[in-house]
């Protein structure tokens, strides 16, 4: 399957006093790769500010922008039209065994992705509820339980975590978000020794959409997997990527690609708004 989607990310942050200069970083806009083309896309911001661009070194596009006037509320809105496709696995992406997998040369190639980091501890419990789950499965197969093991342990609940939360912290209560489903996945298949990286992006939320229908969607969270080559699937949804996700990038976790994040001089604190608007187009 396949579809046009148009999106609009908005981003606001209201200080409880005037900022006097801001410096920000944005990763809000769609990558283009081989199951999705990025048909046109800009970042505006209220208060208007002079841009640049850079490519990180994860791949992902930045939109950096400073303020140096007075303001009390800063809004960010990324808008991009995106042409995507289902998620498509060759034999080659599924093909190397464990064997193969822990061959010097790969464990050298993908060691930033099968490195523990802050958000993704390699515990003992998740190590062992990972380790039961790929018994006697190739490493593809056992992504893929992983995954589904994942999904049917956890219930999905907004508020028992935050943004800084770990994996082993939302695993001990079983609950969280995308990005939580996201982090216990990678910590868990890094255990085994599966390079696998976080995939911040979006989803369009319903199985069948009107054309022309401009819907409340989100901001979400999956993974992708290398066995052989790079495949992605959504363990808070238990599928594989389809026409409905929107990448903006991969890194090792959530912390590489923080949609926005600046720092400011001036005002006591801020408070955040957050929408996401996806229309399919066709």
């Amino acid at each position: 399957m396949s579809a046009r989607l148009r999106l609009v990310h908005s981003t606001g942050f209201t200080y409880s006093a005037p900022v006097s200069s801001s410096f920000n970083e944005a990763r809000i806009t769609p990558r283009s790769d081989s199951r999705q083309s990025v048909v046109v896309e800009h970042v505006d911001t209220t208060p208007g500010a002079r841009q640049f661009r850079y490519t990180d070194y994860w791949g992902t596009t930045v939109t950096v922008f400073d303020l140096h006037t007075p303001h009390d509320r800063l809004e960010v809105v990324g808008t991009a039209v995106v042409e995507t496709e289902d998620e498509t696995r060759g034999a080659e992406t599924t093909a190397v065994d464990w064997i193969q997998l822990r061959h010097g040369s790969v464990v050298d190639e993908y060691d930033e992705m099968l490195r523990p980091t802050g958000y993704t501890p390699h515990t003992a419990e998740l190590a062992d509820f990972a380790a039961a789950a790929a018994t006697g499965l190739s490493p593809a197969a056992a992504a893929e339980a992983v995954v589904a093991h994942v999904h049917d342990a956890m219930t999905y609940e907004p508020g028992t975590t935050e943004v800084h939360s770990t994996a082993a912290q939302a695993w001990q209560h079983r609950t969280g978000v995308c990005q939580d489903y996201a982090h216990i996945t990678l910590a868990m298949l890094r255990s085994l020794g599966i390079p696998a990286r976080y995939v911040s992006g979006y989803l369009h939320p319903l199985d069948r959409a009107e054309i022309g229908e401009a819907v409340d969607g989100e901001s979400h969270a999956w993974v992708e997997v290398w066995t052989g080559g790079w495949w992605a699937i959504d363990p808070t949804n238990n599928k594989f990527v389809d026409d409905h996700h929107v990448t903006v990038g991969t890194g090792r976790d959530y912390a590489d690609l923080t949609p926005v994040k600046g720092i400011y001089t001036g005002g006591a604190g801020s408070e955040l708004d957050v929408t996401v608007r996806i229309t399919r187009l066709a």
